[in-house]
């Protein structure tokens, strides 16, 4: 009674082995896709960082420019042109260091978590405890992008 192995007959040993390997690759497709968007997050981070350092250089600036401004104004209070000019381009400088400040914090308060693998996972989760629940279609495109 030698019957053919068709698809229906995997023994279990088979089953646990296929299911162990999807759910490796599905892992490490999840740490991948994780990877990704926390990089995109870690770049928008930076670049919010350079912001406020360029304020804080520029600020300094502003601080140089309105301290000449005011001991030439103090020293020299009858020739108003001199610290008048001075003392607008020390403004100039301190309000572009607020709109560097405020560029740079508008960048890290919007920073996220990576909310695509964390939709992803939770839709995975979700499948485990019922493998009969189809997947959320809309993430059938981004795991398509990112299968080998």
């Amino acid at each position: 009674m030698a019957a053919a192995k068709n698809s229906s007959d995997e023994s279990l040993g088979d089953l646990v082995a296929v299911a162990t390997r999807d759910l490796s690759l599905l892992i490490h497709k999840e740490i991948e896709l994780a990877k990704t968007e926390i990089a995109a997050e870690v770049k928008r981070a930076g670049i919010g960082a350079g912001f406020l350092g360029g304020a804080g250089f520029v600020g300094l600036f502003a601080f140089v420019f309105l301290s000449v401004a005011a001991a030439l104004g103090i020293a020299a209070a009858a020739d108003l042109p001199l610290w008048a000019g001075f003392l607008i381009v020390g403004g100039a400088f301190g309000g572009l260091a607020g709109l560097l400040a405020v560029a740079g914090l508008g960048k890290v308060v919007k920073l996220k978590g990576p909310q695509r693998t964390i939709r992803t996972v939770r839709d995975d989760i979700t499948w485990a405890k019922h493998p009969t629940v189809a997947p959320d279609p809309d993430l059938e495109d981004l795991r398509a992008s990112h299968s080998s």
